[in-house]
């Protein structure tokens, strides 16, 4: 399995990007996708998730309402809708994925067994 994140960039607060992470392998195994990230000095946390059986979603507090996680089935391939950016989300925002039932867990960074390389996200006033 192959994870692969990019989109990111520089934005001004308030504005929006979009991280796709395309996927690749065994992804008919995939029972959730997620995004986690990472800031500079602080333990990586997650932002969302996507249960790929039905599309349910899952989102932490501090981004509820702002970001909105997608798919795409034909091309195995996963969005992150990144909307009023706040300089706290700058960070470096990670893809990952697990072939297990893990919605009890599904905010634990160590449920996950697939991860990509991260793409940077910055926001600046």
């Amino acid at each position: 399995v192959q994870l692969q994140a990019f989109g990111g960039g520089a934005v001004q607060t308030g504005g929006s990007l979009r991280l796709s992470c395309a996927a690749s392998g065994r992804t008919f195994s995939f029972r959730y996708m997620s995004w986690f990230r990472q800031a500079p000095g602080k333990e990586r946390e997650f932002v969302g998730a996507l249960k790929w059986s039905g599309g349910h979603t899952y989102y932490a507090d501090s981004v509820k309402g702002r970001f909105t996680i997608s798919r795409n089935n034909a091309k195995d391939t996963m969005f992150l809708q990144m909307n009023d950016l706040r300089s706290e989300d700058t960070a470096v925002y990670y893809c990952t994925a697990s072939p297990s039932e893990i919605q009890s867990n599904i905010a634990s960074q160590f449920a996950y067994a697939y991860w990509g390389q991260g793409t940077q996200v910055t926001v600046s006033s």
